[in-house]
């Protein structure tokens, strides 16, 4: 595959291990003190003290506490992360402006011009080095032509030779397409593992992988990731003039000094915004923020995306900028870290606003309606893209919420187990679905849901019920309900059963606390007429939960 020369050379700057860091900040913990930061019971970010000692993301907090007892544990927070990245980043925008904000701990500027002025891409790594730790942050600078090849080249502190992008990833393990969460989607993760489960360890292999192939086997987000592994473009932005009518702003009256407020304010903005790009047909994937103060002081920053903003992140991210700036990412005891600029307003804001700094035009979202990586069939892009723009319209009609896609979430049930979002919002499961459910529900997952009331009778037509111990009060033999589940209504009014599994108890801790009234659990039966069903018992009733087919 050929490429052309590069015309422009990134810059990444990386805050190792940036939530924990952020998070010892804030309960202004020694700087070597071994900190964790959980979600889902799960690590997903740790200090470099407590991976010594063989602490990993991933692991269980049980078994994260047993390996380093005393270490500190947080729940995660971004608006933290956000809050006490800001300072890092008006450090660095005081000597370079023309900066990119991907996530907290994480930043990418446009090396060309910088670098001339500091005498070179070395120097101008360096003078960014010494500004970070001037804030009292360690951080590490990786150089490269796209802008994903230099954030993985700064997790190693590399510098990538002009046009060498596509050589450094070639060697580079598979995973690192999902190592950067802001520049993959979230079942990036799912490729990777079906790509090593297909005998392609590195990014050089699936780089070499014809792209027609790629584009019908795999899912959309896949043509992303090959992009990505030949060092091309990971996005291509709207070459076309924006227009002025896209900007939003707000008059704050009375002026704003609380976050609150301010947020509030700013979820207004967001939907305003993406009603003006709704209308242009286009999506944001980089925005700029900005606030003036009564005395006339004004603060600006953008935030670069690897997805097009939806009305909730962008909401998010105005949020996570106001409480920096209200805050100047102040820890927990009101100092700032190191030499930070104390970044807050010199008076209360007046004026905020939204200005979209590159836009892609609607119709290069990629909203994936299939899902071949779970095992669902290819379906033809043609048709697939006929679906989307059809959907995409009711969502202007009636609204963003009137389309809605399920996703894999955890849980022990079926229904749990599914988590609705909006077409067009983050793939975001409610629950970790890779965390464990002690007591979910095994294999098979009924193929149908359904919500019905019923009567499960033993053998002298007397109620069966689960015991505290979790086991039936008496053998089942008929199933009895208005109504016939799954097909359709019959006029049978009640089924015996052939076969019968269970009941599998869910949460018998909280069962024992309350009585067993609270008891839930789950049985599968076998009807007389072939249909094999889900049974749930709660509160001392069942219902049909679920339908097999």
């Amino acid at each position: 595959m050929t490429r052309q020369e590069p015309t422009r050379r990134t810059l990444a700057l990386w805050c190792p291990d940036w939530p924990a860091m952020a998070a010892a900040a804030e309960a202004d913990l020694p700087p070597l003190h071994p900190v964790a930061v959980l979600s889902a019971n799960r690590v997903v970010a740790c200090s470099s003290t407590a991976r010594a000692v063989g602490v990993r993301r991933g692991m269980r907090k049980r078994q994260a506490q047993a390996l380093c007892p005393e270490m500190t544990v947080v729940a995660a927070d971004e608006v933290r992360d956000g809050r006490l990245f800001d300072p890092v980043v008006a450090a660095v925008a005081e000597v370079i402006p023309t900066l990119e904000v991907l996530r907290p701990g994480l930043l990418v500027i446009p090396g060309d011009r910088a670098a001339r002025y500091f005498g070179g891409m070395e120097a101008l790594a360096e003078e960014l080095v010494d500004i970070v730790s001037a804030c009292g942050i360690e951080s590490q600078v990786g150089i490269a032509d796209e802008i994903f090849t230099a954030v993985l080249a700064a997790r190693r502190g590399h510098q990538v030779e002009p046009g060498g992008d596509r050589a450094y990833l070639a060697d580079r393990p598979i995973a690192d397409l999902a190592l950067e969460p802001s520049m993959s989607d979230p079942s990036r993760a799912e490729l990777v593992d079906l790509l090593r489960r297909l005998g392609i360890g590195t990014i050089g292999a699936f780089a070499e992988m014809d792209i027609a192939d790629v584009a019908t086997r795999f899912a959309r987000d896949a043509v992303l990731a090959h992009r990505l592994a030949n060092a091309l473009p990971g996005r291509v932005p709207s070459g076309r003039h924006l227009p002025a009518e896209l900007d939003v702003d707000h008059t704050c009256d009375p002026p704003v000094d609380r976050i609150d407020a301010a947020a509030f304010i700013g979820r207004t903005l967001a939907e305003k915004l993406h009603r003006r790009l709704r209308d242009a047909a286009v999506a944001c994937t980089r925005l700029t923020i900005e606030a003036t103060t009564e005395r006339g002081q004004q603060h600006s920053r953008t935030w670069n995306c690897a997805q097009p903003l939806t009305p909730e992140t962008t909401a998010d991210r105005i949020r996570w900028q106001l409480e920096g700036w209200l805050t100047g990412g102040r820890r927990g005891n009101g100092r700032t870290r190191g030499q930070a600029k104390d970044t807050r307003p010199d008076s209360p804001i007046v004026r905020l606003r939204l200005e979209p700094v590159e836009v892609v035009e609607a119709g290069s979202l990629h909203y994936q309606l299939s899902d071949t990586l779970n095992g669902g069939s290819a379906v033809d892009p043609d048709v697939e893209e006929r679906a989307r723009r059809s959907l995409v319209r009711i969502q202007g009609l009636l609204g963003g919420d009137a389309v809605r896609i399920p996703v894999l979430s955890g849980g022990r049930g079926p229904a749990e187990r599914i988590t609705m979002v909006s077409l067009g919002d983050e793939r975001t499961p409610r629950r970790d679905p890779s965390a464990p459910w002690p007591g979910h529900l095994p294999q098979p997952t009924p193929t149908m849901l359904v919500e019905t009331a019923i009567s499960v009778l033993d053998a002298l037509g007397q109620p069966v019920r689960v015991t505290e111990r979790g086991a039936f009060t008496a053998e089942p033999v008929t199933v009895r309900l208005s109504g016939s589940p799954g097909r359709g209504k019959g006029r049978k009014a009640s089924w015996g059963l052939c076969w019968w599994a269970g009941p599998w108890p869910v949460g018998m801790e909280r069962a024992s606390a309350a009585g067993a009234t609270e008891l839930t659990a789950r049985a599968q039966v076998l009807l007389d007429d072939s249909r094999a069903l889900l049974l749930c018992y709660r509160g001392g009733e069942w219902i049909v939960e679920g339908v097999y087919e």
